[in-house]
Formats: structure tokens, C-alpha cells, sequence
């Protein structure tokens, strides 16, 4: 699961990082504490030209009703194409969604303790992600919406959660974002944890688990004598 991370590159440096030709619209600030419903960057092609955007992080479907409804900021990589808020999306809306890293929560006997992730080479990650475009029927609004998907743990990180995002290498970039490609059975295989030497991770302090606490001091590492 992905339920929290971390943004904190300016959008040119995004836009440059993912090869994006232009920032479309204002981009959201700088965060320690991304949260679902939160307006988060992502990348998409559109018309020969890569894009980075500003949308919701929780995906509505084109086909909603209304904005009640799952909180759909994950998409499972063994059901996605089979599930109906996302298998449309799969075949023609993925994005590149751009973090620094991003939090999980190790069961503990007294609570969680969240965990911070990145990559080990000190570089962004990006998840594998899908967006949509919803109307909204009383407004005429239209909404762009996203998700990440993710996968199984990897080992480095199955003692700390069950699933992880999928984490995209650049030399998948191009692939994922091919409006051509539309066949399940292509993408699968892009679809798979990290391997677990790419990824580094260390507790941090419970100041993450609310959403308001959105700040630099979220990510330092726990001391060893309080873990």
C-alpha cells in the first residue's frame, strides 16, 4: 500500500527530472505529507508531448456518479485490469507519478511504527500510476484524478508491510506512458516490486501519522534508543 509520501522538488526540477515539456497550470507546493484527496504532480503524454500536471490523489472513475465512493488512491497490479474504477484507465490514462519516498507502518505490539523509504541511490522515485478525467454533473467541473499502483513488498521491506508502490525505472518511462500500448499482457511485466538492494528505509517519528504535521522533520531518522 501507499498511503502517505513525500514531494519535494520544484516542478521544473520534476519537469526536467521526467522529461515533461511543460508544468500545466500551478502546481502544488512542496510536501513531507502528501495525503489521499490531495492535489499531487503527475506525468502523462498527450498528444506527442509529456506533460506534468496537477491532480487529485484518489481516483474518481469517468463513469462515477458522484465524488462519494471508494477512496480509490491504490490499484492493485494482480487485479487492475480487471477492476472496474481502474481497467479503463490502464488501457489509455497512465501517469508518472514523481516522490522523494514515501511512509509505511510496521505493526508493532504498541501501535505502528512508520517507516520512511527511498531510493538508495538518493534519486526520486516514480510510482506507475493511472488518471482519469470525471466530470461532475452539478458543476460542469472537470476533475483529473489519479492512483498508484502497487504490488508485493519486496524483502527489504515484507517485515515492514505486505504490498509496496510499483516503482518505475526511466528506461520503463516511455513505455508505460505509450498511448499505442493498450494490451494488459505488455505492461504486466513492468508491474513488479523493485528489487530489494535498490531500496533503503528507516523509522521515523509518529509526527507523520497527522496529516497537518506537514513538515522537513517528518523524514529524519528515529534515534536508535527510541525504536
Amino acid at each position: 500500500m501507499c498511503g502517505r509520501y513525500v514531494r519535494t522538488l520544484e516542478p521544473a526540477a520534476l519537469a526536467a527530472y521526467l522529461g515533461a515539456d511543460e508544468v500545466v497550470g500551478q502546481a502544488p507546493a512542496p510536501s513531507w505529507n502528501v495525503a489521499p484527496t490531495d492535489p499531487v504532480c503527475a506525468a502523462v503524454e498527450r498528444r506527442g508531448r509529456r506533460l506534468l500536471e496537477t491532480m487529485r490523489w484518489g481516483l474518481i472513475p469517468h463513469w462515477a456518479s458522484g465524488r462519494k465512493g471508494p477512496l480509490n488512491i491504490n490499484a492493485r497490479a494482480e487485479t487492475v485490469s480487471a477492476t472496474p474504477a481502474f481497467r479503463d484507465s490502464l488501457r489509455r490514462q497512465r501517469c508518472l507519478i514523481p516522490a522523494d519516498g514515501f511512509y509505511e507502518w510496521e505493526p508493532k505490539q504498541a501501535g505502528r511504527r512508520p517507516h520512511y523509504v527511498t531510493l538508495a541511490s538518493g534519486e526520486p522515485m516514480t510510482f506507475a500510476g493511472l488518471w482519469s478525467a470525471w466530470r461532475d454533473p452539478e458543476s460542469g467541473e472537470w476533475v483529473r484524478s489519479c492512483a498508484v499502483i502497487t504490488t508485493v513488498a519486496n524483502r527489504r521491506l515484507e517485515d515492514i508491510h505486505t504490498r509496496m508502490p510499483v516503482i518505475l525505472e526511466p528506461e520503463s518511462w516511455d513505455m508505460w506512458l505509450d498511448g499505442e500500448l493498450r494490451e494488459a499482457d505488455a505492461l504486466e511485466p513492468l508491474l513488479r516490486p523493485l528489487p530489494a538492494a535498490a531500496i533503503t528505509e528507516h523509522p521515523v517519528a509518529d509526527l507523520v501519522n497527522n496529516v497537518r504535521n506537514d513538515l522537513p522533520e517528518n523524514i529524519a531518522p528515529l534515534p536508535a534508543g527510541l525504536i
